[in-house]
């Protein structure tokens, strides 16, 4: 019997829907450059059911393939800023939260000749 692969089961719901949504989104990319799922698998050194899984939202489907999907597809740039710093607005404003209130001029006790 095969196991289940605890990352199908454990995910959040919103995570599984946005992995649906980022899928069918490959999926219209891929129509839309009238790629076949068969040519966009050879592209990607994978098999043609690899393919079928991404377009489907499945969790076990490695961050590679994806990878390799966006670089084919022309999105390798939308990959690379998909968690950047600078995009990080919860980040952004944690961090000022952090920021001292006061700055106070450092004593400068090295008075050693």
């Amino acid at each position: 019997m095969a196991r289940t692969s605890a990352a199908k089961t454990a995910l959040p719901a919103p995570a599984r829907r946005a992995l649906k949504t980022l899928g069918a989104d490959v999926a219209v990319a891929r129509k839309r450059r009238r790629i076949p799922q068969q040519l966009l698998a050879d592209r990607m050194l994978v098999s043609r059911q690899t393919v079928q899984r991404l377009e489907a939202g499945d969790p076990t489907v490695s961050l590679g393939v994806l990878a390799s999907a966006f670089f084919i597809l022309g999105f390798t740039s939308r990959l690379e800023a998909l968690l950047s710093p600078q995009s990080d607005a919860m980040g952004m404003s944690e961090e000022l939260a952090r920021l001292p209130k006061r700055i106070h001029t450092p004593v400068a006790d090295d008075l050693d000749f």
